[in-house]
């Protein structure tokens, strides 16, 4: 395998300055939080959808005000009544979502996917189903989903535009508030499954569970959790104990839950949480139990961790199911009791079941693109349990694809992280994979004059995107050991030297676009267009880039961050911003 010897990208705080000072408006992958003025427009007939965005960005929360509701989470009711509070602002009220039959997911790593493949399992049924996730990649539309697709842009604009009238009108009244980005959305949310009369509701958590917006629901029909991990640590605890206390916030008096197998001492605390609340908590059974007709289930999302997100999803699913009554007998009782710990059963998925998991799509995870001799690997891991599937996923997938290669193959990391995650760790996982090149930079989809706010960040300057870029890189390195002093050259026009710095194989881009448009070295015709404005390569830079064009096929990993996966996929699936 060969070993690509160019120069690194240094984009320091110069590079960034300089950067702001262009005449661009640069697209950001994935809305992130920040407070500005709601004194937008109100709705006038013939808004666009992307008024109806621009507005939405308007509610987007900053850091000093996502500290203050950091220091508010010591009282939940006071979280829960100002979500109710808005609720009835916008003419919803707690009772009338009782009417939604929700199934309500929460986790960190999985509970996405185990959404996807419930609500692909009752959709199989016939049943109308609404799904709201969290994040978009491409488009905000995508969390709100009727039927298993994004509702359209004229739909979405018309219901945003009702609650967001409402509110608007009645915030003079309760002291000028208006809701922040997330809970906007799932204000949304519910008023669309009502209004689209959907049969049930499959509903993700945002962080967390006890605290969550989404926690207003007062009687799901069942609720699950998805494996625990660390993550979200100064919002929900550093420690997995914290973390569990929070997702069994959204355990309810009396109604079913299950959770996939969880770490020993989560465990015992969302038992604990079960019985204070009173709530039947049972532990789901390896998806390898479940004897179907056909043999092995078979899963439309690929990596060996999905199969316990399918075990959950089949209980949630037949569970549901019981509680609508339906007169088959294929869903015989599913629980047992086994020394005090409750243990569901496996049972014989139904062939409507064993449909809707092979059926089941969920972009952004394990998901291959290939694109004539370029194949992406797209996962959007960004916890470190998450990181681990992602490898042992990418490895033996990709290790088959080089098997039917015609000739030498060339793999590429694109990597870019946020957040207080531990970068470096994650990076550390990825060693073993052995790229022949690693490629960095921000969640910035293109540099462009104009702008697609579904994709906007209003929270991190560009000079921090960048600077978080370079420690991604500085870290990579540091796990190889690169120890030569050379100085690097600057992959950007008229752009400013910086230090010297060591030799290495690693490259840092300014936006998606020009990092993919350099690694495919023209080789995937998606990413030709004259129309998009790219930062300029240096043509002694570019006479250093031979090597991805000598070898037969390039596999890129897209990881580290779900807003990258999404501005990627921007460029690499135009389907998915229709």
């Amino acid at each position: 395998m060969m070993v690509w010897k160019l120069r690194v990208v240094r984009c320091g705080s110069m590079f960034a300055a300089r950067l702001l000072k262009q005449d661009w408006t640069f697209r950001l992958a994935g809305p992130s939080l920040r407070r500005y003025s709601t004194r937008t427009a109100p709705h006038i007939p013939g808004m666009e959808y992307q008024d109806a965005i621009c507005t939405l960005n308007t509610l987007q929360t900053n850091a000093s005000a996502l500290e203050q509701v950091r220091r508010e989470r010591s009282n939940p009711q006071l979280q829960l009544q100002a979500m109710r509070g808005f609720l009835e602002r916008a003419g919803l009220t707690v009772e009338k979502l009782d009417h939604l039959n929700i199934i309500h997911v929460t986790g960190t790593k999985g509970k996405g996917s185990t959404c996807a493949f419930t609500e692909q399992i009752l959709r199989s049924y016939g049943f109308r189903t609404g799904f709201y996730s969290s994040p978009h990649l491409v488009e905000v539309r995508e969390r709100i989903r009727i039927n298993g697709r994004p509702i359209g842009k004229e739909l979405f604009t018309k219901y945003f535009w009702q609650i967001y009238g409402q509110l608007d009108e009645t915030k003079d009244a309760h002291g000028g508030t208006m809701p922040a980005y997330f809970r906007f959305l799932t204000i949304l949310a519910f008023h669309v499954f009502l209004q689209e009369k959907v049969e049930l509701a499959v509903i993700e958590v945002g962080i967390g569970g006890a605290y969550d917006c989404t926690n207003i629901i007062r009687r799901p029909w069942v609720c699950g959790i998805s494996s625990l991990g660390i993550d979200h640590t100064q919002i929900l605890g550093d420690t997995i104990e914290k973390i569990a206390w929070q997702k069994g916030g959204i355990f309810k008096l009396g109604v079913p839950a299950f959770t996939a197998k969880q770490p020993e001492n989560a465990m015992a605390v969302l038992k604990d949480r079960a019985t204070e609340i009173r709530c039947p908590l049972w532990v789901c059974p390896e998806l390898e139990d479940y004897q179907a007709d056909c043999g092995p289930l078979h899963l439309g999302l690929a990596g060996l961790h999905q199969r316990s997100n399918a075990s959950l999803a089949l209980q949630l699913s037949h569970t549901w199911l019981q509680k609508r009554c339906l007169p088959d007998n294929s869903f015989p009782s599913t629980i047992a009791e086994n020394k005090g710990v409750l243990q569901a059963t496996s049972f014989k998925p139904s062939p409507i079941m064993v449909k809707g998991l092979a059926d089941t799509e969920w972009p952004g995870r394990n998901q291959t693109l290939r694109h004539g001799v370029v194949t992406y690997f797209l996962d959007g891991a960004h916890t470190m349990r998450s990181m681990q599937a992602c490898v042992q996923w990418f490895r033996d997938v990709a290790a088959q694809h080089e098997r039917r290669a015609s000739g030498p193959v060339a793999r590429v990391l694109l990597f870019n992280a946020t957040g207080e995650r531990d970068s470096a760790a994650m990076l550390k996982l990825l060693v073993p994979c052995h790229f022949d090149f690693a490629v960095f930079c921000p969640n910035i989809t293109e540099a462009i004059p104009s702008c697609n706010a579904d994709q906007q960040n209003f929270n991190v300057s560009v000079e921090n995107m960048l600077t978080r870029c370079l420690d991604n890189e500085r870290s990579w390195r540091l796990h190889h050991r690169s120890a030569v002093d050379k100085r690097s050259q600057l992959f950007i026009e008229e752009a400013l030297p910086l230090v010297p710095l060591k030799k290495t194989d690693t490259l840092v881009f300014p936006c998606i676009l020009s990092a993919l448009q350099w690694i495919t070295q023209g080789r995937d015709s998606m990413l030709i267009d004259t129309t998009k404005r790219v930062l300029t390569v240096k043509p002694s830079i570019m006479a250093k880039a031979p090597p991805p064009c000598d070898v037969a096929e390039i596999h890129i990993l897209i990881t580290g961050s779900l807003h990258l996966v999404g501005g990627a996929l921007r460029h690499l699936d135009p389907a998915s911003s229709k």
